[in-house]
């Protein structure tokens, strides 16, 4: 597995989570949890979501993955059985382009994330939401 850039996960993911009101709370491996309704520490609040909806767990619902092949960034967005919590898998981490083997890396991405639960940046957009 190879390992992302930081920055260029922060670049990636600020593309592809345009939606000013959601913040969001980066892991090392490329695993993001999106805080529609954050409240607290997001860090904290992040933790705890991906604590309990990461882990991958065969024969379950926790093991269950799609993947979104995004117009705005290059790779892929792997998802789970929560919907806020998305793990990016970039070109050059899979071998084969294939749904099943994109899934697969990002699935264990996020099981990692999850088990490791280092954050690398914190995206909070609480002040900056649009008056409607």
């Amino acid at each position: 597995m190879i390992a992302v850039n930081t920055e260029n996960l922060i670049a990636v993911w600020r593309r592809l989570l345009t939606d000013p009101r959601k913040s969001w709370v980066l892991f090392e491996h490329g695993t993001c949890v999106v805080l529609p309704t954050p409240d607290g520490e997001l860090a904290e609040q992040a933790t705890g979501v991906l604590r309990e909806f990461g882990p991958a767990r065969a024969g379950s619902s926790a093991g269950d993955f799609g993947v979104i092949d995004p117009t705005d960034a290059e790779g892929w967005v792997v998802t789970g059985h929560h919907n806020d919590v998305l793990t990016y898998v970039g070109p050059d981490e899979s071998t084969d382009p294939s749904q099943i083997a994109v899934g697969l890396v990002g699935r264990s991405k996020r099981h990692r994330d999850s088990t490791e639960l280092h954050v690398v940046h914190v995206e909070d957009r609480r002040g900056s939401a649009i008056p409607a």
